[in-house]
């Protein structure tokens, strides 16, 4: 999954926005106002910052090197992605997607029900 492939698959999710609030060079995709990925834009690698249940990460940390503690995140909830490893497209979907619904079910409930999600 390339940069433009990581960002119309999470703009594709019901609800969700890009903005640059750290500048041109930060990639940063929100539900309801809330951050659920984020990624350099001008970095030699591309990898993405993606938020992860605490026990779910330390599990996918163990089983997939390039998968890391998140990188100038909280390093329970957040996890560093490689998106130019070994990692296939499913995979990175299925982390995508769970970081956006882990985001989206905080949101309070009218916030969701305004969303529709």
């Amino acid at each position: 999954m390339d940069i433009e492939q990581f960002r119309d698959y999470c703009l594709a999710k019901k609800a969700s926005s890009e903005y640059f609030p750290f500048g041109p060079e930060t990639l940063v995709m929100r539900v309801g106002g809330k951050l659920f990925a984020l990624t350099g834009l001008e970095s030699g690698q591309f990898s993405v910052n993606l938020k992860c249940d605490p026990d779910k990460a330390v599990e996918l940390r163990e089983q997939y090197p390039e998968i890391q503690p998140g990188w100038h995140m909280n390093k329970k909830h957040w996890n560093t992605v490689d998106f130019e490893g070994s990692l296939d497209g499913r995979i990175l979907r299925q982390l995508i997607d769970h970081s956006y619904d882990l985001v989206a079910k905080s949101l309070k409930k009218a916030e969701r029900e305004a969303l529709g999600l």
